[in-house]
């Protein structure tokens, strides 16, 4: 299994990225034994970010995961997004700029190729359209970003990507463990990797044939991922128990703050980082806020402690 965080951004109490930070990240997200990062995403604040931003913050990403890999000799996988454009043309002068910077693979953001939700058609055409304005040796992805609204992959459109033989990874966001059961029998024996985001239905997803997880709660116990990963099949019993947990604080992504939360939850790692993002207010990081993270991560190292990970 193949256990991917999202990639927040920190910034300065001046607004600007914090990119030095940022490599700390990086070295934390190594060290607590994840797969991969996929860098410039929604987590990322994507749509609040320049591009000149989001490349100079995707090459130092990409540049510090190689680094760790070559010393390591472990695989530390980057995929990256960037295109938050309306039309084909400019989402393609993003999205190159991205693969320049560096990147293992590109991921196409789904509602970015059918903008007003015209149809399997529409998006397939533009999908289309937007391949050949990249390179032909470039691996691609695609992700179910949930903003501006969320656009999920059919059959129909899983097929045709399996017909470019182009595609590698997707990040479903369905939330809905039959779907992701379908998707998985029609990617059986593909490279097309399914890496589900719903850490709720994460265990029957990999039970199930999916091929691991790439989502937001990385950023506060990534190494409850990476056990259940590469434990759920020779110890069902205990993996029960971390997906009850992960499952269970996973509903953290919707009633409180984030990424604030996850910045502040860095912190409580040892990882300084300002309470600012650009899509929320930092003063929606409430001391209710706050307890439920040191709550969390009273919880969660307890776990790790029991399983002596």
């Amino acid at each position: 299994m193949e256990i991917f965080t999202t990639m927040i951004t920190p910034y300065k109490k001046d607004g600007s990225i914090d990119y030095e930070t940022a490599e700390k990240y990086v070295d934390w997200y190594f060290e607590n034994g994840l797969d991969g990062i996929f860098a410039i995403c929604q987590s990322s604040e994507i749509f609040y970010l320049s591009l000149e931003e989001r490349v100079t913050l995707n090459k130092l990403v990409y540049a510090r995961a190689k680094r760790l890999e070559k010393e390591s000799g472990r695989k530390f996988t980057v995929v990256s997004s960037g295109h938050v454009s309306d039309t084909i043309e400019k989402q393609a002068e993003e999205l190159n700029a991205v693969l320049e910077s560096g990147t293992d693979a590109l991921i196409l953001i789904t509602n970015r190729m059918d903008i007003n939700n015209e149809g399997d058609d529409v998006f397939i055409q533009n999908a289309e359209k937007l391949l050949k304005l990249l390179p032909e040796n470039a691996k691609l992805g695609l992700y179910e970003c949930p903003h501006p609204y969320k656009r999920l992959v059919t059959p129909k459109i899983l097929d045709w990507c399996l017909s470019t033989g182009r595609f590698f990874y997707m990040k479903d966001t369905c939330c809905d463990a039959e779907i992701i059961k379908e998707r998985c029998r029609q990617l059986e024996g593909s490279e097309f990797k399914l890496l589900n985001a719903n850490c709720q239905t994460l265990l029957e997803s990999m039970q199930g044939g999916g091929d691991g997880y790439c989502g937001i709660m990385c950023n506060f116990h990534p190494k409850l991922y990476s056990w259940l990963g590469q434990n759920f099949e020779k110890d069902p019993e205990k993996a029960k128990l971390v997906q009850s947990v992960i499952g269970t604080f996973g509903f953290t992504e919707i009633g409180l703050p984030y990424p604030l939360t996850a910045k502040y939850h860095m912190n409580l790692c040892g990882l300084a980082t300002e309470n600012i993002a650009r899509n929320r207010k930092s003063e929606e990081l409430t001391e209710y806020s706050k307890d439920c993270m040191k709550q969390m991560k009273f919880a969660t190292d307890c776990l790790e402690k029991y399983l002596e990970i």
